[in-house]
């Protein structure tokens, strides 16, 4: 390391929004010539942190230091001037515009107020050769692959003596090589003294790169130490705090015999050696009918991604989908429907919900051309599903057309499963269903999951939560980096195993075959 002298510090920062606290008294220390891992699961506080260093936010209380000095941004501009540069995962550029233009946007080399174009394309072209890049200074933005738009982005922000750089998950849409480029960039920062704090959720990235971490969850400050003082496992212990496996399914015996009669059912979706981009890497598991699988796996490891090629939201680079024994043909949402395939989006505002529609709307959205004649839909028809449905899944709501984003987030979730459930699905995706809810409507989503089964549904269920994993499902499916890892029992699993298996390690794997 080039230096080891402290150039920014955030002491006792507490920030809350409303009636929620994000941060509490969370302290993090950023050295010279260091890459720092900043880690945590969803809703640790790491967003709010960064953007209370980059002034998007001011803290309620703490101070920023930076090189000893107390500091206080009133916006992004002010951190930028201060020596701190941010590169976020959606990449900043004006595509249409040279990577010369983009990268001395507003510091362009002048004379007499007018750009002086020789001397800029001189200026960037010493900027890209000190960091290797092979990139022609005059070639638009838009021209370029994602991870080179990447590179630029990162050289516009350090380009001019930057104390402090924040990376935050830069490689979520890079492939093998330009992630080693970025690395290479980002260790000649680290021995030229800059100060690196580095966001991601890939285990392999972490623990190549980063000299420190510190650990946030729930918005609190957990740890800081270093890779070799805190190992993999140590580290995911940390971050999710700790597993109480007795609130998975208590009655060993009774899942034993669970587990032995859905072993005799037929299989009802297969997944075959799926690939999508750099998220979802040769992912193969079968679910049988009737069965809860979970996919397990920490924040970044591929669950929702997983999810979205199975159902054709993304289209898969490669692999085979096959529901109740017939392959699926076209890998698009229509195509997945139409073979029996649902899909409940983890976010259910912008993929699921039509706010501005009532909850009979809502509900049979999926269905309009069953119950439709002349293109007129049935209202008859829509009441007879919101009344099916209601009452099966315990809908509280005071009429068919009260408007949808009226109701808990609970119901809202309901309406969604009663959306796809009209459909008469053989294969249900439910991605982290009990999201932003409340206990007692997640003890009730809960009931509808297994509900499901019991009409030999096969059901795969993600969740940000471990502990609900392990209460809810017959098998958990462990995803690290976008890759399959392991496979267990939550009635059989101790926690060391679970642990091994979401920090990427190996561990014993117990198959359906094994216990049939």
């Amino acid at each position: 390391m080039a230096d080891t002298s402290l150039v920014l510090q955030a002491r006792g920062i507490t920030k809350t929004f409303g009636a929620v606290r994000a941060l509490t008294d969370v302290s993090l220390n950023l050295y010279a010539g260091e890459v720092h891992g900043l880690n945590g699961e969803n809703g640790a506080g790491k967003s709010t942190l960064i953007k209370i260093i980059t002034g998007f936010h001011k803290p309620d209380e703490g101070e920023l230091l930076l090189q000893g000095e107390n500091v206080s941004f009133a916006r992004p501009l002010d951190s930028q001037n201060a020596g701190i540069a941010t590169v976020y995962q959606e990449v900043n550029l004006i595509p249409e515009r040279t990577v010369a233009e983009n990268i001395l946007l507003g510091r362009e080399p002048r004379v007499a107020g007018i750009l002086n174009k020789r001397a800029a394309l001189t200026q960037v072209q010493e900027i890209l050769d000190r960091y290797a890049l092979r990139l022609d200074p005059k070639s638009k933005v838009s021209e370029l692959g994602l991870g080179m738009q990447q590179m630029v982005a990162i050289v516009r922000s350090v380009a001019f003596e930057a104390k402090v750089v924040i990376l935050d998950e830069p490689t979520s849409a890079l492939n093998g090589y330009e992630i080693e480029t970025l690395f290479s960039v980002i260790r000649q920062l680290r021995d030229e003294g800059t100060a690196i704090l580095f966001v991601s959720h890939r285990m392999s990235e972490l623990y190549e790169l980063c000299d420190r971490f510190t650990v946030l969850r729930d918005g609190a400050f957990v740890t800081e130490s270093t890779p070799s003082k805190l190992p993999r496992p140590a580290l995911v212990k940390a971050m999710l705090g700790g597993v109480d496996l007795e609130e998975g399914v208590l009655d060993r015996d009774a899942a034993q015999q669970r587990i032995d009669a859905i072993s005799t059912h037929d299989v009802g979706l297969s997944v075959r050696n799926l690939n999508w981009s750099t998220r979802v890497r040769d992912v193969s598991f079968d679910v049988r009918k009737g069965e809860i699988v979970g996919l397990l796996g920490l924040l970044g490891a591929g669950r929702t991604e997983t999810c979205k090629a199975i159902f054709g939201a993304v289209k898969p680079d490669s692999g085979t989908v096959i529901v109740d024994g017939a392959p699926l043909r076209k890998a698009t949402p229509s195509g997945s429907l139409a073979a029996g395939i649902a899909y409940l989006s983890e976010d259910r505002r912008t993929e699921g919900i039509f706010p501005g529609l009532s909850i009979r709307e809502n509900m049979t959205a999926a269905i309009l051309t069953r119950i439709s004649k002349l293109g007129f839909v049935s209202r008859a028809a829509q009441n007879d599903v919101f009344r099916e449905f209601s009452d099966e899944l315990r809908i509280k709501a005071a009429a068919p057309d009260q408007a949808i984003n009226e109701l808990s987030g609970g119901n809202q979730q309901k309406v969604l499963l009663g959306r796809w459930l009209s459909l008469g699905p053989k294969v249900i995706l439910l991605d982290d269903p009990t999201r932003g809810i409340d206990i007692g409507a997640k003890a009730e989503v809960h009931r509808v999951i297994r509900e499901l089964a019991k009409k030999d549904i096969a059901v795969v269920v993600t969740s940000s939560e471990t502990e609900e994993l392990l209460a809810l499902c017959d098998r958990l499916v462990v995803l690290s980096e976008g890759a399959v890892t392991g496979e267990v029992f939550p009635h059989e699993v101790d926690y060391d195993s679970v642990i091994s298996l979401l920090s990427g390690q190996s561990a014993a794997t117990h198959t359906m075959e094994e216990t049939a």
